[in-house]
């Protein structure tokens, strides 16, 4: 009977040395298997991101008008990334209107992982609700602006109606199209880059300058809602002799419906527009989308992501990429929202705000 035992425990050793060295295929093969984010190969035998991926993730970007084209081609390059880095599938839904009325959508609870919208103010009245973190503009590099831009003209071809300057958008007979500041970020930038002008050329007189936007505003047929609804009432509807656009909405248009059609006059002097990004704290927190809503924002700094704001017409902030595209953007003389008008706070209040100076000089036609 002994050599049946002898046997017996000599297959039991080989079992448990077969089983040992397979190990890393199970589930508890874990101390092989790189931390989450790692860039370090997977070793043989251990549990690959990508045969036991995450759960497909959803996340819903709320933005501002102009930027649709931009995070269509960026929301697939970032799902290619993060998949290809994680294993993980992932999903961005975009929402986009006037950055003001955006902002309150949030706000009253449209349940937004990041938010990327036309300037500051919007995602702070976010953050004054307590759904963002009060340092979210130091999260991110450049005041969490990963692009920039600025206001230019958009004129039809030939312009008919010989506008150079600001000055030529208060002459009569001028149709000028812009949207309305109380919801569209853009058109706060329309306005503030116009005041900034009159400023300038009239020695900082500040009633000379609310007299000239004045003049500018009853130029105004319409005041659309949000900056593609004043592209749209120009481009398509044909109304207005020169849009004050986004830079890159009015190279949009030309590359949409052809430079035999319009054409960009750039003013003398313009303002530094930086749309920021932000997540939403609250919302990512609940969602448990922390994770990849940073990731989302962060690839925004990269080269790949930079490089699609610059095919996009947005000024990229990496050198590298700036320098690629240096030919496509003109040099324009630009102001800043904090050096001119004391931060975003200070504007909003002092211009937008219920009884500011907007609402004191713009009179709807009748």
């Amino acid at each position: 009977m002994k050599k049946p035992i002898l046997l017996t425990a000599i297959f039991a050793l080989l079992l448990g040395s077969l089983t040992a060295c397979g190990g890393g295929t199970t589930a508890s093969g874990g101390d092989k298997t790189p931390a989450a984010g790692s860039d370090k190969p997977a070793t043989a035998g251990s549990t690959d991101a990508k045969t036991t991926p995450k759960p497909p993730v959803e996340l819903l970007n709320v933005s501002y008008d102009p930027t649709r084209e931009l995070y269509e081609e960026y929301n697939k390059a970032f799902s290619k990334y993060w998949e290809g880095k994680t294993g993980q599938k992932v999903t961005v839904k975009q929402s986009h209107g006037g950055s003001g009325s955006q902002g309150r959508s949030v706000i009253d609870g449209i349940q937004a992982d990041v938010v990327t919208l036309a300037l500051a103010y919007d995602i702070d009245a976010i953050q004054e609700k307590g759904l963002i973190n009060a340092d979210w503009q130091k999260r991110l590099k450049d005041n969490s602006s990963p692009y920039t831009s600025t206001i230019v003209f958009l004129v039809r071809k030939g312009n008919p109606k010989g506008i150079k300057d600001w000055n030529d958008l208060i002459k009569p007979g001028v149709s000028v199209i812009t949207p309305n500041p109380k919801t569209s970020g853009g058109a706060r930038w329309n306005y503030l880059a116009a005041w900034g002008y009159a400023l300038k050329n009239n020695n900082n007189d500040e009633n000379a300058a609310k007299d000239f936007v004045s003049k500018l505003f009853k130029n105004v047929p319409v005041l659309d809602s949000g900056a593609r609804g004043s592209t749209t009432t120009f481009v398509e509807r044909g109304i207005g002799d020169v849009l004050l656009a986004w830079e890159n909405e009015a190279f949009l248009s030309l590359k949409e419906f052809g430079a035999d059609k319009f054409e960009i006059v750039v003013p003398s002097l313009s303002i530094l527009a930086e749309p920021p990004v932000s997540l939403v704290d609250k919302v990512v927190d609940k969602k448990g989308s922390r994770e990849v809503a940073q990731a989302y924002l962060d690839y925004l700094y990269t080269e790949e992501g930079q490089d699609i704001a610059a095919k996009n017409f947005y000024r990229p902030r990496l050198e590298s990429v700036a320098k690629k595209y240096e030919k496509q953007f003109p040099k324009i003389n630009l102001i800043t929202v904090d050096e001119q008008f004391g931060g975003w706070q200070k504007a909003q209040k002092t211009h937008f705000a219920d009884g500011g100076i907007f609402d004191q000089i713009y009179k709807p036609a009748k």
